[in-house]
């Protein structure tokens, strides 16, 4: 992994319910893993959240759920600023100012807004339209250096430097950075165990396509048991796993948390086949999940704990964020605010 040391880094959670093995390992487990290296910024993104409009979730109960789940694999709160993006209003500020920044063009070539949207493109929100500006104030508005991030969100950080690159140009200062993106592990992005080419989700009708954090040891063991493969042979070499995306899946999913390489992984079961694969890998998650499961249950029950912490988050936020957002108000030219 990367070492990222004397440098920012800010990166978002959506508070959807329940987290799942896709927000861990594509996410908070590589958290974890920068805790010690650098300042860290977790932002809980709940005005992300309502791009779906109206369907959303009790976020002040789904905002607890996350931040459980980040202590419980270990995001220190004392170590980090951990808050929740709409107690900041500097980040709806920003991203206004953004939205007028940003270019028409460069919106419409986002893969993402595609895939999300389908062929209903004249129903959706606005918001999900323009959710990767609101990404990139959620970053510039801090100054990030680097960002973790999966392949999937690559494109919107290449959007949040050509943005903050313009700004620059346009105000004749460099008061952005160009945040560098971070991509760890194997499994950066993790799949529906259902079908290998979309990706884990909890806004996925059935429950069975997905592993989550609280889910009990008999329901992990029977979804990797009906999880998809193919008709065909374990694989024999990285080459195969291209044309096979469930098994890719899989695998990736063995070697993140294994801490082997795919190759490693071929290596070992190719010559057994799938039983002992699903097997060993049904031990594995259960190792690693079972005592996250157990924190999750008890720190929820700590709501006032959990309502403190966050708390703590956005007071230190908001003093990075304060004087950015001035930094961009004198620089536009808007008539200085008094309690900035």
């Amino acid at each position: 992994m990367e070492k990222i040391k004397n440098k920012r880094i800010l990166s978002g959670i959506q508070p959807t319910g329940n987290l799942h093995l896709g927000n861990y390992l594509g996410a908070i487990k590589n958290w974890v893993n920068l805790n010690n290296d650098s300042e860290c910024l977790f932002c809980i993104v709940d005005l992300h959240a309502i791009t779906t409009w109206p369907k959303f979730d009790d976020l002040n109960i789904a905002s607890r759920e996350v931040l459980a789940g980040m202590i419980a694999s270990g995001v220190c709160p004392k170590k980090n600023t951990i808050f929740i993006q709409s107690h900041i209003p500097e980040h709806a500020e920003l991203a206004w100012i953004i939205n007028c920044v940003s270019r028409i063009g460069w919106l419409n070539r986002m893969t993402q807004f595609k895939d999300k949207a389908g062929k209903n493109q004249e129903k959706v929100s606005s918001g999900l339209m323009v959710y990767p500006n609101l990404m990139a104030a959620d970053i510039l508005l801090y100054k990030a250096t680097h960002v973790p991030t999966g392949e999937d969100q690559k494109q919107h950080l290449e959007l949040t430097r050509d943005i903050a690159h313009k700004f620059n140009t346009d105000v004749g200062s460099e008061i952005f950075p160009l945040p560098e993106p971070v991509i760890q592990g194997p499994a950066t992005r993790v799949m529906s165990l259902r079908n290998g080419t979309q990706k884990m989700s909890k806004s996925d009708i059935s429950d069975m396509t997905r592993i989550n954090l609280i889910d009990c040891n008999d329901t992990i063991s029977e979804k990797i048991k009906k999880a998809k493969t193919d008709s065909g042979d374990f694989p024999v070499d990285k080459m195969e796993l291209e044309e096979r995306p469930e098994i890719k899946n899989l695998i990736n999913i063995y070697a993140s948390i294994s801490g082997k390489n795919i190759e490693q992984v071929v290596e070992n079961f190719s010559s057994t086949g799938f039983a002992r694969f699903k097997a060993e890998l049904t031990e594995i998650l259960i190792n690693e999940i079972s005592p996250i499961r157990e924190v999750i249950r008890e720190l929820m029950t700590e709501s006032q704990e959990l309502d403190k912490i966050l708390d703590d988050g956005s007071k230190k936020a908001s003093l990075i964020a304060k004087p950015v957002i001035k930094e961009v108000f004198d620089a536009i030219g808007f008539n200085k605010r008094r309690d900035l």
